[in-house]
């Protein structure tokens, strides 16, 4: 649906990592409707930066809630990438595409296959055919501690443990891969690893400025080509087996330097925080702890609305 008014900027929502909680997603997607005029908030596109599982204890229900959406908002465009988190989620349930080449899951683990005692990766039915991040995602860690957050591990490495209960499994069965329904393994298998978008409004100091808008869960690695990390990421070629672009760090944190030439913003959840420095973008204030809002940021407007916002319309 093209926008009544041609000359008026389309909405753009990027919506932070949810992790498994509901009522956030819930309470941010109200805020987002009651603060974003009615017209422009129906034929918005809304981009879901990754991360919809762990940690939080209703990823069931996230996941339905997001399912539910084409229907309810026909004319809004919705786009759901997939994170770290999400990654691992599909490996375990046997949803990534096939290797290319013929190349085989297992060759993937050798090259991390020193961490996987203290990980516990996953051993259970199923495990030989398994990529690498279903393995660490499933798996039952040893330390219980992690150090860097100071909390609880739940589960696995990724947390996972919420996950698999809200399908009513236990953490680490492979009974999972039958309580996950088909829409919920349809969704996982659809997430795309990168969105780009020719045209997209930003209201600056000097009026509004059009964009080209890659958004892709971690950020772009420093130092590669960048079309040729979007010909990967596009392909979601899962013989890798980290991504580097849904899991890095400090490496994906700036916008790489050839992308100067041409205002381009890079949204990314991922990194636990919310830094919004020009046009880079990491909007995840939640980070999957409980007591954090989950924030979206609204273009033009650069508006930022979290779950916890109380607005008065």
């Amino acid at each position: 649906m093209s926008n009544s008014n041609p000359t008026k900027p389309r909405t753009v929502c990027c919506v932070g990592d949810i992790h498994g909680y509901i009522s956030k997603l819930q309470d941010l997607w109200t805020n987002l409707e009651t603060l974003i005029d009615s017209s422009d908030f129906n034929s918005a596109l809304i981009i879901f930066l990754g991360d919809y599982c762990d940690r939080g204890p209703n990823t069931r229900q996230v996941i339905d809630f997001l399912l539910s959406l084409s229907t309810k908002y026909p004319n809004q465009t919705h786009v759901f990438l997939s994170g770290n988190h999400d990654l691992a989620f599909a490996g375990f349930v046997g949803v990534l595409p096939e290797p290319r080449k013929g190349a085989d899951f297992k060759e993937g683990w050798k090259e991390y296959e020193q961490n996987e005692e203290r990980e516990g990766w996953f051993k259970g039915e199923g495990y030989e055919r398994m990529h690498l991040q279903g393995r660490r995602w499933g798996g039952h860690i040893k330390v219980k501690f992690n150090a860097v957050k100071g909390t609880e591990y739940k589960g696995s490495i990724y947390d996972a443990a919420p996950t698999f209960e809200s399908y009513g499994v236990p953490h680490g069965s492979a009974d999972l891969v039958k309580a996950v329904p088909d829409d919920h393994k349809k969704f996982l298998a659809d997430m795309v690893w990168v969105h780009e978008e020719d045209d997209v409004c930003v209201e600056s100091e000097d009026g509004i400025k059009h964009c080209k808008l890659i958004a892709v869960h971690a950020g772009l690695e420093k130092g590669k080509n960048v079309d040729k990390q979007l010909i990967f990421l596009k392909a979601r070629d899962t013989q890798v087996s980290k991504v580097e672009a849904l899991s890095g760090r400090k490496n994906v944190w700036d916008i790489p330097e050839e992308l100067a030439e041409k205002p381009t913003i890079v949204v990314s959840g991922h990194h636990g925080k919310l830094h919004v420095d020009g046009l880079r973008l990491i909007i995840d204030e939640g980070g999957g702890y409980e007591n954090k809002p989950v924030a979206a940021i609204v273009l033009p407007s650069m508006k930022i609305i979290r779950d916890t916002d109380n607005p008065v319309k």
